[in-house]
């Protein structure tokens, strides 16, 4: 389903653990870690897109999330020819995106990679929230710089912080000076989409564990390359 300039509808997910770290993914035999994403079908709306493919690609329901803002209008980004199958090149010209922020309640072992038949990931692991602008595919750069930047002023500010001195430098914006201390986890605003869902037990720690079929990767910037040529992209 495209429109009529050639991009296809898509939502775009940034899930939050408990330090205001961001779930990136390994896509399924290759180097390439990307945030979850996928088309929104006929009959959807962005949100009922969002859940379902929360759901496909990471494995969580509803109720292991809070949804916390979503970008106000259409994200685009144009796919390169060469990541383009053959029979969709010269209509299909890339993807328009809404973004949402989701607040894991859930636990690290909630998260299934292999949730369905056709995984879309192999690997994961929690990154800083600014990361991925340096490891992402460059013809997504531009749209995760604006959706990150966008949904940044929703982030819970508990640990929300620039540990690394070349990411202070290079993608600290207005409105985000944080102190390196912790801080608490009132978030900063709402864009209407709050949900009321069960919060985490009190006093339970968040203990890493790797989900079902997932392998670790310490270091996503060791391993990064490019998307294969699917309008999954």
């Amino acid at each position: 389903m495209l429109d009529r300039d050639g991009f296809r509808p898509n939502v775009g997910i940034i899930l939050l653990n408990q330090r205001s770290q961001v779930f990136w993914g390994k896509r399924i035999r290759t180097h390439s870690w990307q945030f979850p994403q996928g088309g929104i079908d006929r009959g959807e709306n962005p949100e009922q897109a969002m859940f379902r493919e929360l759901h496909e690609e990471v494995g969580l329901h509803p109720q292991h999330v809070q949804v916390l803002a979503r970008t106000r209008d259409w994200l685009r980004y144009e796919v390169p020819d060469r990541f383009i199958r053959r029979d969709a090149r010269g209509h299909y010209k890339g993807q328009k995106q809404i973004w949402f922020l989701l607040q894991l309640v859930g636990y690290d072992w909630d998260l299934n990679l292999r949730a369905t038949d056709h995984p879309e990931f192999d690997a994961w692991r929690w990154n800083d929230y600014w990361v991925p602008l340096d490891v992402v595919v460059e013809f997504k750069r531009g749209v995760y710089e604006m959706a990150l930047t966008e949904l940044s002023r929703f982030v819970p500010r508990c640990e929300f912080r620039f540990d690394r001195p070349d990411h202070r430098s290079r993608y600290l914006r207005a409105g985000l000076h944080q102190r390196d201390q912790p801080l608490n986890c009132a978030g900063e605003g709402s864009a209407g989409l709050a949900q009321a869902v069960r919060p985490p037990a009190p006093g339970q720690g968040f203990l890493f564990e790797l989900p079902p079929g997932a392998t670790f990767e310490p270091d996503p910037q060791t391993s990064f390359g490019v998307d294969p040529g699917t309008t999954k992209t």
